[in-house]
């Protein structure tokens, strides 16, 4: 399946992102508008909680069973949702949302079996573990702090 044409200049910005080291500010505008956006998103917001789950075990060095790839794609898509002008700009009543529900449902689609081996990961570890790795901190600054050894 061909990826949503608009997803696609994202790309890039999502590897010099990752080059940059600033997965952790994106978590955090991710986790901020998901809240603010309230039920509007429906299934969503936990398609959007497993993909920040993701990278923030990917961050952290505790899971890395996924492709480059698939996590600029991840990345990519989160960048996407946060984007105001997108393909729909978000400040368009009801349809604002539409293509960024649409982006991340494809990527859901797309990724199906390494969304689900990170599933999978996710069920195989102590609920202690999992707590303090997809935790977000207070800022984006102390999950930067953070390394791997330090949970």
């Amino acid at each position: 399946m061909k990826a949503p044409w608009n997803l696609a200049r994202f790309l890039p910005l999502a590897g010099r992102l990752l080059a940059r080291g600033r997965l952790p500010t994106l978590l955090f505008a991710v986790a901020s508008k998901a809240g603010n956006e309230g039920n509007r998103l429906g299934r969503l917001k936990d398609d959007l909680r497993l993909l920040q789950s993701l990278c923030l075990a990917y961050w952290r060095g505790e899971y890395r069973g996924i492709s480059r790839k698939s996590i600029l794609t991840v990345v990519a898509g989160l960048m996407y949702f946060l984007s105001p002008l997108d393909a729909i700009p978000d400040f368009i009543p009801v349809l604002g949302m539409f293509d960024d529900i649409a982006v991340l449902a494809w990527i859901m689609k797309t990724l199906d079996d390494e969304l689900n081996a990170f599933r999978a990961w996710r069920n195989r570890q102590l609920p202690e573990k999992l707590a303090r790795v997809e935790r977000l901190p207070d800022t984006p600054e102390q999950l930067q702090l953070q390394k791997p050894e330090d949970l």
